[in-house]
């Protein structure tokens, strides 16, 4: 069996980036790779303005701590001042633009209004309260780079220099299908009762949901019949137009377990487990078009729902994240943590245990860490990575993982 390092060490070797890029309003831009640098054209600030409610003087007036100053003009944002004279104040809002000869702000707290006058109960430095020309973006700096996967933050950054459009890189297009005959969806069981031995597919809904929290374009082959040839030709039809391939169930070596065989005979299988609990069978490859040569990546989910769900979260989402573009790191950020909790037993894989945060700042453990348990990733928090081989005691500091670094 593959670590779980080697095995995201192949996926993320094989990962080719999609090639094709499209501009796109900005505002319709998140979630998207970017891919291309994005530079500045203009300093931001444009000039130098104030931070405060207050008003604009000259600091050298106000050597005393309480001077008294006419007011000379009023400033709101977006208008522009007339030069300020010496022994004059200037009434201005935040964002407006400093007047000629000012060279402080004070904010309107430390001020009182005394008919035309202001008296100033402060000594202001230069400087005070200006935000200065370019103090955030010199012009043509870049403030954006190829490989970044765009948030809200990045999409206001882009508008505050005028850009309205951004090329990126296009959606990632994934097919996926779900294996087994005991499989009903949820609304299809005759009468509300499950036939013998049938059980929800609950899969499609925690895959597809990943899915399009990566901003994939989806196309959803429902569930197929345990047939080798079935599973066979939807490959085959799945290959054509998409990206990645993913399956959830018949990953294992049973005699009713046809996906590893399928993909084999229709492209070629690279690995197919891994020394991951929950999650060993989880299998890698690609599948060959039929025409226009190439191929689609293939990655085989295990289908108990708790081990589908960890292993979309600990190797597919790099692996999408790779395909879609992004270059900097794709691995969750990990934090240390106590856990009140222990664990006597070692594992020969690596553990990724449900836990959540309590009130005092540990971890607790869900008491059913079964792979079919999938109320433990509800009310969870996040995973513990635990090595191969180690046991926890209630103290020791562990490796948290939270569900909101492996979801975006």
């Amino acid at each position: 069996m593959l670590s779980v390092r080697e095995a995201l060490d192949t996926l993320l070797a094989c990962a080719v980036p999609v090639a094709d890029v499209e501009q796109v309003p900005t505002l319709e831009a998140n979630g998207r790779v970017l891919a291309l640098d994005q530079a500045s054209t203009i300093d931001v600030p444009s000039a130098d303005n104030t931070q405060m409610d207050g008003y604009a003087v000259r600091a050298a007036d106000c050597i005393n701590g309480g001077a008294s100053l006419r007011v000379a003009q009023r400033i709101p944002a977006g208008t522009v001042g007339a030069p300020l004279e010496p022994g004059s104040a200037a009434r201005i809002f935040t964002g407006a633009l400093i007047p000629p000869g000012a060279d402080a702000v004070v904010m309107q707290e430390q001020c009182e209004v005394q008919g035309d006058n202001v008296v100033i109960r402060h000594t202001p430095k230069a400087g005070e309260w200006i935000r200065r020309t370019g103090e955030d973006i010199v012009a043509g700096a870049t403030i954006l780079a190829a490989g970044t996967r765009l948030r809200s933050q990045e999409l206001g950054l882009a508008a505050s220099v005028g850009l309205a459009t951004l090329p990126v890189r296009r959606r990632l297009r994934v097919a996926v299908f779900f294996t087994g005959d005991e499989l009903t969806m949820p609304g299809e069981a005759p009468g509300g009762q499950l036939a013998p031995g049938a059980i929800y597919n609950s899969n499609r809904f925690t895959l597809r949901g990943l899915l399009e929290n990566f901003g994939c374009q989806i196309t959803d082959y429902g569930i197929v019949p345990d047939s080798l040839d079935v599973t066979r030709a939807t490959l085959r039809a799945a290959a054509r137009e998409h990206d990645l391939i993913i399956t959830s169930g018949g990953v294992s070596v049973g005699e009713e377990d046809h996906v590893k065989p399928a993909v084999e005979a229709e492209g070629q299988l690279n690995m197919w487990q891994i020394a991951v609990k929950p999650g060993k069978p989880l299998a890698f490859g690609q599948v060959r078009r039929e025409e226009g040569g190439g191929s689609s990546f293939f990655i085989g989910l295990p289908g108990n729902p708790v081990s589908s769900f960890i292993t979309f979260l600990l190797f597919v989402r790099p692996f999408l994240l790779r395909l879609q573009g992004v270059s900097g790191p794709v691995e969750p950020r990990a934090y240390q943590m106590r856990a009140d909790f222990s664990l006597p037993k070692a594992d020969r894989r690596n553990e990724f245990l449900r836990v959540r945060v309590n009130a005092g700042g540990g971890l607790e453990l869900f008491s059913n860490q079964g792979s079919g348990v999938l109320t433990s990733t509800v009310w969870g928090d996040g995973l513990v990575d635990n090595p191969p081989g180690r046991i926890i005691n209630e103290g020791d500091i562990v490796r948290f993982i939270p569900f909101a670094e492996l979801q975006y």
